[in-house]
């Protein structure tokens, strides 16, 4: 079976304008290529600049797509107006705001400090309220319809993981402003939705989730129903349906794709109570080494 077929008819997101926070790598690279190769015009954002342009040039010789770079940083709020604004003066409107920028790491929570959390906290909750805010307004304030926002969120935001504490705290609040926002703004035609993926293997965060030599990576793929990591293809298929116009009565939902695996068992790094403490030392002077 092939997983890396493409569901949407061509054009299927034509004049529609996206922007996609975390969209120069992973994930959000993944799906703002699909989104172009659908006709969508895609404004990227993040800290970095020069990554965020080397993507857009790439994907724009990719797809033959219109890809606009836009430095954000999402935690400050000004920020997020600005970014805003500077997508509506290059494109004049937009329809999609899709959250996806997010930072994570497995630790014993113990280990952390306080500023550790909140570095998780203030771009996937504070981040995610602060684009949804922004955009939002200006949607109803213009009252604009047919505006869509879709924010990515994950299984354990509802059951739960250690060693991945603060992210499970920050996705189970975007999950619950998903739900609660798609009842208060439905007047407004703005739909609110969420996708819950389960591993889809990316460079970076992979590295920092399943590291080299602990036997995590197969350790999860077995604990998938399919035995197998998501394609992005997958998660990119479903993220551009939800958006399009083909899920106009999708609203408030949260929809899974990992194989199964949360059914299976709670808590996707549960199992990481089986490494030993030199183990949890070493990759906390990894990612103190990677910073600098």
């Amino acid at each position: 079976m092939n997983f890396k077929n493409k569901m949407l008819r061509d054009n299927a997101l034509k004049g529609k304008t996206i922007v996609v926070t975390g969209g120069g790598s992973g994930l959000g690279k993944a799906m703002t290529k699909y989104f172009l190769e659908l006709g969508a015009q895609v404004a990227i954002t993040s800290r970095n600049l020069g990554k965020l342009q080397t993507t857009a040039e790439a994907l724009e010789s990719e797809t033959g797509g219109t890809c606009f770079p836009v430095q954000c940083d999402v935690r400050d709020y000004e920020q997020v107006v600005a970014m805003r604004d500077a997508v509506l003066d290059r494109f004049g409107s937009i329809d999609v705001l899709l959250n996806n920028a997010a930072g994570n790491f497995i630790s014993p929570t113990e280990r952390l400090s306080a500023n550790a959390f909140d570095v998780v906290i203030d771009i996937v909750l504070k981040g995610s309220k602060n684009c949804t805010l922004a955009f939002g307004k200006h949607w109803i304030d213009k009252e604009e319809e047919n505006k869509t926002i879709l924010n990515i969120v994950t299984t354990y935001a509802w059951t739960g993981s250690a060693y991945v504490v603060p992210s499970a705290t920050a996705k189970a609040g975007v999950l619950a402003m998903t739900r609660s926002l798609a009842v208060e703004w439905a007047k407004y035609g703005i739909r609110t939705n969420a996708i819950a993926p389960g591993p889809f293997p990316t460079e970076g965060a992979w590295s920092r989730l399943a590291p080299p030599g602990l036997g995590i990576e197969k350790k999860m793929k077995n604990r998938i129903p399919l035995k197998r990591f998501g394609e992005r293809i997958e998660l990119a298929n479903l993220a551009s349906y939800l958006i399009s116009d083909e899920a106009g009565y999708i609203n408030g939902e949260v929809v899974t794709i990992d194989g199964g695996e949360w059914l299976k068992g709670a808590g996707q790094f549960n199992d990481l109570e089986k490494v030993p403490k030199m183990a949890w030392k070493a990759m906390a002077a990894m990612r103190k080494k990677s910073k600098k």
